[in-house]
């Protein structure tokens, strides 16, 4: 894998969430990595820059500049379009392309241990779990990740969506990833260990992604499935070996004691059980929710069929510092306004969230920025049914117009189209355009109790939103 360090390297877009961890372990390698980013032209995080440029990476405007050599290999996601300035100079200079996916898989396959996390919701809270599992076993793994992992943040690692471990010219002993669906990309990586932890309509339709994930978990020595979920059940015949893990499923290999589980408003305590030796320890987790018990599960599998002993995976996973913006308590106010700064965007995360909120008191201000307007078509109606179904009626979902940074897309059907089909669902909704009015807003109806859940993707300034509506608090 040496060959990657051979040559320099230009990220378009290197502080995007599955950007930034690639730029990070290539140049942990030993790569000279420079970039740019709209979100630094226009002014946004701009820490995350600063930091960026503090380690050594060359950051330029997106206006081309950055582009000079033939000999630079140009990384851009799928979403860069062919007219950004970056593209075209890599034209004219006929450089070498990759996309993010493409690079990533080389990065990956050349690993000897090589654990994917796939599914639709929860694959970074699961990478970031068998990441820590894998790095208190002593395996020092490579861990490429969407987001900022607590456990490994430092003053020197704020940003910590990366870890760097062995990996070398050989490919190291571990690298664990996350590998997404929405663009198809799954089908180029060649795990040693698949994860799959649910199947469910987000980008793409139900049939194409049963042939992706079932072609997922036909590649891979040993694949860890959620028998819980039928859809992911029901892929199961195409794997080689399977561990099955499940809360509520007996016939999973690692479960969960029956009436073991308590949940509380930021954590949660169970009893894992090994039904193949009939071994039991008990879990503490420090984030809350149903929905991280089964992520604990599906990492606790990964890594068991990695050859991390259950009962180590158990106890690694009771220091597990959660994930930045997945149910990331900002704080409470002096009058006990709580603030949640959560990643929801598709149906089954803002259910996830909504649900955790719901199995405790008081009232849910649910405010929702969509990641985009082509995702509101793909899934609006049954965001709306999530939100009229989950939430009480005492509650409130408030959504603003969906992110956008610019380029070329259709704007036909916005928010106040999905406020309509909450309405029309029995749920209570308000559509407020502008973000800044919305966080007017919310501090104008805030009464003592009140958790107020910000939710969105594709968007790191809504950590700085959460932020200034607990000071307005």
């Amino acid at each position: 894998m040496d060959d990657l360090t051979a040559h320099p390297w230009f990220f378009c877009g290197i502080g995007g969430s599955g950007m930034l961890p690639l730029a990070l372990i290539l140049k942990g390698m030993g790569g000279a990595v420079a970039g740019s980013d709209r979100s630094r032209d226009q002014g946004r995080t701009p820490e995350k820059f600063a930091w960026l440029e503090s380690l050594g990476f060359g950051l330029f405007p997106q206006d081309g500049s950055g582009v000079t050599s033939a000999a630079q290999v140009l990384v851009a996601s799928a979403a860069v379009e062919e007219t950004v300035p970056e593209m075209v100079r890599a034209r004219e200079l006929r450089c070498p392309r990759l996309s993010r996916a493409e690079l990533l898989a080389r990065l990956f396959n050349a690993a000897s241990g090589r654990i994917a996390i796939g599914g639709t919701s929860g694959k970074s809270t699961v990478t970031g779990m068998a990441g820590w599992i894998m790095t208190a076993a002593g395996r020092d793994p490579t861990i490429m990740n969407g987001a900022v992992m607590k456990n490994f943040v430092r003053d020197d690692a704020p940003f910590a969506s990366a870890r760097v471990g062995a990996i070398d010219s050989g490919g190291g002993e571990a690298f664990v990833s996350e590998v997404d669906e929405s663009d198809g990309s799954i089908a180029l990586y060649n795990p040693t260990v698949a994860a799959l932890l649910n199947v469910s309509l987000d980008h793409k339709s139900m049939e194409e992604l049963r042939d992706l994930f079932g072609d997922f978990l036909a590649r891979a020595d040993v694949a860890a499935i959620n028998l819980d979920d039928a859809e992911t059940a029901a892929l199961a015949p195409r794997a080689k070996r399977v561990i099955g893990f499940a809360i509520d499923n007996p016939a999973a290999a690692i479960g969960v004691e029956v009436g073991s589980i308590t949940e509380g408003p930021t954590g949660l305590t169970a009893t894992i059980v090994d039904r193949r030796s009939g071994a039991a320890w008990p879990l503490q987790l420090k984030v809350p929710g149903r929905h991280n018990l089964a992520n604990a599960l599906a990492a606790l599998a990964a890594c068991d069929a990695a050859g991390v002993p259950l009962g180590d995976g158990v106890a690694a996973l009771g220091s597990f510092a959660g994930l930045a913006r997945r149910f990331d308590i900002i704080g409470t106010s002096p009058s006990g306004v709580t603030v949640i700064d959560d990643f929801g965007h598709n149906p089954d995360k803002v259910a996830a969230t909504l649900r955790t909120l719901k199995t405790h008191p008081g009232r849910v201000i649910a405010f929702f920025q969509p990641h985009g307007y082509g995702p509101l078509r793909q899934m609006g109606h049954e965001l709306a049914e999530v939100f009229a179904r989950e939430l009480g009626p005492d509650d409130l979902a408030i959504l603003c117009d969906p992110v956008y940074f610019g380029g070329t897309v259709d704007k036909s059907e916005g928010s106040a189209r999905i406020v309509d089909l909450i309405k029309a669902a029995g749920g209570k909704a308000e559509y407020v355009p502008s973000r800044e009015d919305c966080a007017a807003r919310i501090a104008a109806i805030a009464q003592p109790g009140d958790r107020i859940a910000v939710m969105g993707a594709r968007d790191d300034t809504l950590t700085a939103f959460a932020k200034d509506l607990l000071t307005r608090l």
